[in-house]
């Protein structure tokens, strides 16, 4: 009897893969209407000048970072879904997961990715008033150990 509940308690995980699946999705529909409409009110505004053309730059590359956090999002959901309820989950080779510790490789790497991304569209915004450098170096050491945990990681793997 406890056998068969603990067996049948790893459903349980369906509410965090439902929830994250759906916060992936509504994160990807918001950021695509908020694209568009930027994209057309550009367009319909006829705004050509240098900075029109900036604050669009910026909010293209604010999209691409809700974008790759939707990812993460979605990353987070195949994963428990894999882990917990079905590992023959058809995946690409680079989003196979077969423990936790592959569902944190994963999640980090597109951290770093949201981490580039959000200096990317700082440095495309700097209008000089602020330190971006020290910015920039705090952004390189979360990086940077983020990296390292990568790879320490992956060597104990091998």
């Amino acid at each position: 009897m406890l056998k068969r509940a603990l067996s049948s308690g790893r459903y349980i995980m369906l509410i965090p893969v439902i929830c994250t699946f759906l916060g992936s999705l509504a994160l990807l529909l918001y950021e695509m209407i908020v694209l568009v409409s930027s994209g057309v009110v550009t367009v319909l505004g006829g705004q050509t000048s240098s900075k029109a053309v900036k604050v669009f730059a910026v909010g293209l590359i604010e999209a691409v970072d809700v974008f790759l956090i939707a990812i993460a999002v979605y990353i987070i959901s195949v994963g428990l879904y894999s882990l917990f309820v079905d590992d023959t989950l058809p995946l690409p080779k680079w989003l196979e997961i077969r423990n936790l510790d592959d569902l944190k490789s994963n999640l980090i790497s597109v951290v770093i990715a949201v981490l580039a991304v959000l200096f990317l569209r700082e440095a495309v915004s700097w209008d000089g008033s602020n330190n971006i450098a020290g910015f920039g170096i705090a952004l390189a050491l979360v990086v940077g150990s983020l990296s390292f945990f990568l790879m320490k990681t992956g060597a104990k793997k091998s």
